[in-house]
């Protein structure tokens, strides 16, 4: 099979885009470009981004969101996006703008109109929290801390493997700007889900996740009520926080796939109706 958009992956918090590569190499095998650039400032290596943890920091939504908009620009056709974590809300809102064919957001961080804020949630994310001047430095997870965020629903050992080979420092900021996303008019954090012209999404989740719990996806897909484009939901009910990482994650791709196969109709009209701008 061969496919004239490319695609491209965009990690979340704590994970560096390498975490990517094998997704690549399956969507590479199904007849499509792929590629994981990383988030400003991201450095080349694992090594590197935990040696050099400011480099990662004090970069927002918006930041992130102008940066993949100049690759997507730079590509002058409108790529699939599959993100996962913060990430998922990235893909979102370049959707959103028009400026991806389709996205897939996989246990996508909330926004803006998200209400659910379970305890789960405010647990993973308490290393940031805990200290407001995070919201200007990068900050890193301990083994546990990423056990309970990302690897709650795998073996110790596999968790604890994951995270030395592909855990590095994240930027706090944008963290504290989704949690203040409803009590400004002008959060980052929003994403226009109205738009009815855009190509089609799907959101993902994993049904044990403690970062993104399912309340919270359900509730993003009730964001999306006052657009007809296509808009979908998929669960992994015994899947967490890892599933785009852990031994799981070729069944995961493989649904993102199938998915992607049946609405590339869609996705070719999505594709061909403009190329692609700046971001709003």
């Amino acid at each position: 099979m061969t496919t004239q958009q490319p695609v491209l992956f965009i990690h979340g918090l704590w994970l560096h885009a390498s975490s990517w590569d094998n997704w690549i190499a399956r969507f590479q095998e199904a007849g499509y470009t792929a590629s994981a650039p990383g988030w400003p400032g991201d450095p080349d290596t694992v090594e590197e981004a935990r040696a050099n943890p400011e480099s990662i920091a004090d970069h927002g939504i918006d930041d992130v969101v102008a940066h993949y908009a100049k690759i997507i620009e730079a590509l002058g056709t409108k790529p699939i996006l599959v993100g996962h974590s913060f990430g998922g809300m990235i893909a979102q809102k370049l959707l959103g703008q028009d400026l991806a064919a389709a996205a897939v957001a996989i246990d996508a961080a909330q926004i803006k109109g998200v209400l659910p804020l379970p305890l789960s949630a405010l647990r993973a994310t308490l290393p940031v929290f805990k200290n407001p001047a995070n919201r200007h430095r990068s900050v890193s997870l301990t083994a546990d801390q990423f056990r309970f965020a990302f690897g709650n629903a795998i073996p110790a050992e596999e968790s604890d493997a994951l995270f030395e080979r592909w855990a590095i420092p994240a930027p706090g900021k944008p963290l504290f700007e989704a949690a203040a996303a409803n009590f400004d008019p002008h959060s980052p954090a929003k994403v226009d889900t109205a738009n009815e012209m855009r190509g089609p999404l799907l959101l993902m989740m994993g049904g044990k996740d403690h970062t993104v719990p399912e309340a919270v996806t359900k509730a993003t897909l009730k964001q999306y009520r006052h657009s007809n484009a296509i808009t979908e939901i998929l669960e992994f009910a015994d899947r967490a926080h890892s599933l785009t990482i852990d031994h799981g994650w070729g069944d995961v791709a493989d649904a993102t796939l199938s998915w992607l196969a049946k609405h590339s109709d869609e996705i070719a009209r999505a594709a061909s109706a403009g190329a692609p701008g700046s971001a709003a």
